[in-house]
């Protein structure tokens, strides 16, 4: 605490701090882990799922800011967690609020939000001015940065600066290793109900799926399993002979950080005899990336990427206009499309490319996240999509 000598009263020491690479300091209040961690700064605009959000394996290497001001208010538990282990976050390695946390008001929270931080160690600042950080993102892009919290409020801010600038960045970074599993899993629990929790399938698997894990979600192996199939999760670098020797009826690839062409080097080979194979084939979020690049288009760095549930995206199969989730700092360039591909989805807000289909092969893709649930379900009916294409497969 420090006094105000001219008007007596006390007000509370700055003990968390973000330290832009271009050298700008944005003091606040730390909450969470104690100590730094650097990343790319991006802002979130979903009003709901904060702890999804930073348990999301893609937003590995990334400090979320919430443009929402109340987050942490419905305190934490162990279903909304997205990635596979439980105890570990696995996402973001930051997280900004602009008020401060209070106490839980939620008959399913388990532990205040403060203390999930700790115990997940996600960094966090809280009591900074978002809506500034959100137009400087907006400006001038997504920037690298250190957050740091120190209870003493202690802090060398050359030195931070420092560790921003070198950084070396998302963009060329393979992180597909750090977060994706390293060996085969078979997955059966399915979705949540009220007063019930999570299920497990009962019923004899009509499909077999075989997971391609580049940081999958729990929620995508739920819905799944949830549409009768038998899920196995193989590791990022496994190669097209052993995923064919598991006789699939369909191939999922999933989702996770990074950047597509990077994790795309060793990915890509392996969905193209996968796609030769003529398998039935669904990607999202960085799986449609790789599908991408796999049939020869290229990706590219976006200045503030999409992160929120609130995006208005339009399929042109159904001419339906979809609210979904986002979350991705790379896109596919449409005009890069072979002529075997078309696009099947396109982001209402910048036009950017939100999805393909191959015309000779079974497989499509999309940019956004199908299995998200944060208030609209419009896109579900992809994992209906996916099964008839299996359906279809088996029948001939």
């Amino acid at each position: 605490m420090t006094i105000d000598q001219a008007r007596g009263w006390r007000t509370p020491s700055y003990t968390g701090v973000l330290v832009l690479g271009s050298g700008e300091i944005i003091q606040g209040y730390g909450l969470g882990a104690v100590g730094e961690s650097v990343g790319e700064v991006c802002f979130n605009t979903a009003m709901t799922g904060y702890q999804e959000i930073l348990t999301d394996p893609s937003y590995a290497g990334q400090i979320v800011t919430f443009t929402f001001p109340h987050i942490g208010n419905v305190g934490t538990n162990n279903e909304d967690i997205e990635t596979v282990d439980l105890e570990q976050s696995a996402g973001a390695v930051g997280a900004i609020f602009g008020a401060p946390v209070t106490e839980p008001s939620n008959f399913r929270s388990q532990i205040k939000f403060t203390e999930w931080l700790v115990k997940h160690g996600i960094i966090a600042l809280s009591g900074i001015d978002t809506r500034a950080l959100t137009t400087l993102i907006r400006e001038k892009g997504m920037q690298n940065a250190v957050i740091a919290h120190s209870p003493q409020g202690k802090f060398d801010f050359t030195a931070l600066r420092d560790k921003a600038k070198n950084w070396s960045g998302i963009d060329g970074a393979d992180l597909v290793p750090t977060v994706g599993t390293k060996k085969n899993y078979h997955w059966n629990e399915t979705l949540w109900r009220l007063g019930k929790g999570y299920g497990s399938q009962q019923e004899k698997a009509k499909y077999r799926v075989v997971a391609i894990d580049y940081g999958i979600k729990r929620n995508i192996l739920r819905l799944l399993a949830e549409h009768g199939c038998e899920v196995i999760v193989v590791p990022a670098t496994t190669v097209s002979s052993e995923i064919l020797a598991l006789a699939p009826d369909g191939v999922f690839l999933s989702n996770g950080p990074g950047d597509p062409a990077e994790t795309g080097k060793y990915a890509a080979p392996v969905i193209r005899d996968l796609l030769a194979a003529k398998i039935p084939t669904f990607g999202i979020c960085l799986g449609h990336q790789i599908m991408a690049l796999a049939v020869g288009a290229k990706t590219k760095k976006m200045p503030q990427g999409h992160h929120g549930a609130n995006h208005p995206v339009k399929d042109f199969i159904t001419g339906k206009v979809e609210i979904v989730s986002m979350n991705h700092g790379f896109s596919v360039e449409r005009d890069s499309l072979p002529e075997n591909a078309v696009e099947t989805h396109r982001s209402l807000f910048d036009g950017s490319n939100c999805g393909i289909a191959l015309t000779d092969r079974p497989a499509f893709s999309v940019q956004h996240h199908p299995e998200a649930s944060p208030g609209p379900q419009d896109s579900h009916y992809l994992f209906a999509r996916f099964i008839d294409l299996m359906q279809k497969s088996k029948a001939a």
